[in-house]
């Protein structure tokens, strides 16, 4: 557990495992504070992995200034550079993965294998599910209404033949323990922001290293059509649908171990 004083931000991280160094690069309101998360797979068993915060984020700085997609890619490549890494394996997951996408982009050289899960290309590809509209939806509203969304199977029906399980996920999904900390919905709101503007469309052709497109197959968030457009995309890119919504990677125990064959050169 250590902070990185990178691009004028103290930026909170933490480190585990033996292997290939991997950057994991999580999603909106990704806060590493919350329990499980990367490091309670199986991923530290075959890289040396880092996750962190990002700016706006759980243990990172909040500062209340307009963020671009931009500035969560270069925080990305001056953390590795903190760490010492000249390049890594990279995944991004839901707008981890719009960061990847910019990280790979603007930094090519640094990035030596890329997973994209669950995220968009926004612009004429299309974008995933637009959070800054629903930003005044909180706790149990907010829960309610993506439930179905996150997974497309969770709809009303499910909802009445399920009702202890329905309850279950709307009890987890509106948690949020660090609501009332300083900074909190500052930080999220300016990351909402650089979310809703984030187009890589035109340039994903440039995209030289390898990657995988990795996909829930009932994701509403980040639909599979724009995942196959996603990989079309990108030359040579390989497209894995996996057997779950948003959430599949928890929910499918078959992805993470793909994503780790594909990294190590499966």
């Amino acid at each position: 557990m250590s902070t990185a004083q990178i691009n004028g931000l103290n930026l909170y991280y933490e480190r585990a495992g033996a292997g290939p160094p991997l950057l994991f690069i999580s999603g909106t309101g990704g806060d590493l504070r919350n329990k499980p998360n990367q490091f309670d797979g199986s991923l530290p068993r075959s890289f040396d992995m880092v996750s962190y915060d990002q700016r706006g984020l759980g243990r990172s700085d909040k500062p209340d200034v307009a963020y671009s997609m931009a500035d969560y890619a270069d925080d990305a490549a001056a953390l590795m550079d903190r760490l010492g890494w000249a390049d890594a394996h990279v995944i991004g997951v839901s707008f981890g993965g719009m960061v990847a996408q910019e990280l790979v982009l603007r930094h090519p050289r640094r990035v030596r294998r890329l997973v994209l899960a669950c995220t968009s290309p926004g612009g004429a590809g299309g974008s995933s599910f637009p959070f800054h509209e629903i930003e005044h939806l909180k706790g149990v509203a907010r829960a309610r209404y993506m439930i179905p969304i996150s997974d497309t199977r969770r709809d009303e029906s499910w909802a009445a033949a399920h009702p202890d399980q329905y309850e279950k996920l709307v009890e987890l999904a509106s948690a949020d323990p660090y609501a009332d900390e300083p900074g909190h919905a500052a930080g999220a709101h300016r990351q909402l922001e650089a979310r809703a503007g984030h187009d890589t469309w035109d340039r994903l052709p440039d995209i030289g290293c390898p990657v995988l497109i990795a996909a829930g197959r009932h994701d509403g968030i980040a639909p599979l059509a724009i995942q196959e457009r996603l990989a079309a995309r990108i030359p040579g890119a390989r497209l894995q649908v996996f057997e779950g919504g948003h959430l599949f990677m928890i929910q499918d125990r078959t992805a993470t171990p793909a994503m780790a064959a594909f990294l190590l050169g499966g």
